[in-house]
């Protein structure tokens, strides 16, 4: 089985930082994408960024500047710096990834990381 702990969540003011930080462990045979979504308080959960093995990242286009995902495919990390907090980025953060059947593989499995909750006061 695969696990994904995320770190770094917290409180911070408008206009702070964080970084936040997943490691996927277990039955790892290689990872594909990995990266960040986000769910608010009765919202849907939103696409924050992707990274894949490469380093190629994507980015929703409202949080492009101000986040900026990374990759350490030794460690099986992400992570996602982000910078100039809003009280709108306040929500919470979950890291996935999409890990390669061992087996099978061809077959993908997405797997979620608990959350972390982020909240920006103004």
């Amino acid at each position: 089985q695969v696990q994904l702990v995320e770190s770094g969540g917290g409180l911070v003011q408008a206009g702070g930082s964080l970084r936040l930080s997943c490691a996927a462990s277990g039955s790892i045979f290689s990872i594909n994408a990995m990266g960040w979504y986000r769910q608010a308080p009765g919202k849907q959960r939103d696409l924050v960024a992707t990274i894949i093995s490469s380093g190629s990242a994507n980015y929703a286009d409202s949080l492009k500047g101000r986040f900026t995902i990374s990759r350490d495919n030794a460690k099986n990390t992400v992570s996602l710096q982000m910078n100039s907090l809003k009280p709108e980025d306040t929500a919470v953060y979950y890291c996935f990834a999409d890990i390669r059947d061992p087996i099978r593989t061809m077959l993908i499995h997405t797997y979620w990381g608990q959350g972390t909750q982020v909240t920006v006061s103004s």
